[in-house]
């Protein structure tokens, strides 16, 4: 049975991988006959209010002890993933990709990207295998794949999309189940909560994500 890989940011949609999105995207591997591991870096981060819109809370987490609550304990630091034993790489959304695995929440087009992210995309793209994203993670694969002229989505045309084109990026205007298709680069994307309005959005667009790179893999 193969195996993909996923990367988690934290736990949590403001400050981490968004719950929703990465179960549902864990569901579709799962239901599509592959199995899971994930990887997290480590460090930490600013943790953000759920309860108001107040920001930063001034409390600080271990980004790799929230990761492993998503993944129930089962989670290898990601400076030890190696493309060549994974079928895929996924990432799933939540600001968590834009705060703490990149700084695009902060720097915009400016924004740099884990030592560690960036290796493990870049490895996966030179082993011929492909990487899914969701929601606010193809930003970060603008940013690493841009100079490849990656095509994916960020929903409609937004801030995000936006960038995503300046950085190099081809932007596809998707809805909240669709998906975007790079076969040059084996990259899949899905808008999820960039776009979508229901969690049953989020799993048809994971459903139909996984279920393309199945054909491939």
């Amino acid at each position: 049975m193969k195996t993909i890989a996923v990367i988690l940011s934290g736990c949590g949609n403001r400050d981490g991988s968004e719950l929703q999105e990465t179960l549902g995207l864990l569901l579709a591997i799962d239901r599509h006959g592959f199995k899971y591991q994930c990887f997290a870096p480590q460090g930490s981060f600013k943790v953000v209010s759920y309860l108001d819109n107040d920001g930063e809370t001034g409390e600080v987490r271990d980004l790799f002890a929230e990761a492993a609550r998503i993944a129930r304990g089962d989670i290898r630091p990601l400076d030890e993933y190696l493309a060549n034993d994974y079928a895929a790489l996924a990432l799933p959304g939540g600001m968590g990709a834009a705060r703490n695995l990149s700084t695009y929440a902060f720097d915009g087009t400016n924004m740099n990207v884990l030592p560690e992210v960036e290796k493990a995309i870049l490895d996966t793209h030179a082993a011929g295998k492909p990487v899914v994203a969701m929601c606010i993670a193809p930003i970060v694969l603008s940013k690493v794949m841009g100079h490849l002229g990656v095509k994916l989505t960020l929903g409609d045309i937004c801030a995000a999309s936006r960038a995503a084109v300046a950085m190099g990026a081809n932007h596809e205007v998707c809805g909240p189940t669709d998906i975007c298709v790079d076969n040059a680069n084996k990259v899949i994307t899905t808008p999820a909560y960039m776009v979508a309005t229901h969690i049953s959005q989020i799993f048809d667009g994971a459903e139909n994500m996984i279920a393309k790179l199945s054909e491939w893999i």
